[in-house]
């Protein structure tokens, strides 16, 4: 089974949805307010990067129920995969993180197998 142009672009679209939900959730991790009791704890949780992420999440899992109505769990699945690969990137851009040689020969493999369960006959 090929994967159609529009189910290709909704499993992308999910896997760019989680990649921008774990950058708002680090969003969210530097906001906590640790060691000032449970309460500002339990707070700060409710920030606006934590609430924004729940809601794309929220939003990317029905999409994602939706995608696999008419595809099947194997074939859609690897592009969560993809997910592996634009956090870090995102998060390189965003955060500065460093992105060393091997790591990007990392997610250029975890792209490569994604082409290639994408494109099975």
């Amino acid at each position: 089974m090929v994967i159609g142009l529009g189910r290709t672009l909704g499993l992308l679209g999910v896997a760019a949805s989680l990649g921008c939900g774990q950058l708002l959730f680090k969003m969210a991790a530097e906001r906590l307010v640790i060691g000032q009791g449970l309460e500002r704890l339990a707070r700060s949780f409710v920030s606006q990067p934590m609430v924004a992420a729940l809601g794309l999440y929220a939003l990317a899992t029905v999409a994602w129920v939706y995608l696999l109505r008419g595809l099947p769990l194997s074939r859609a699945y690897p592009f969560v995969a993809l997910a592996f690969a634009l956090v870090p990137l995102m998060s390189h851009f965003a955060f500065g993180d460093a992105l060393g040689a091997r790591y990007l020969l990392g997610l250029a493999l975890i792209l490569g197998g994604l082409y290639l369960t994408a494109t099975l006959g």
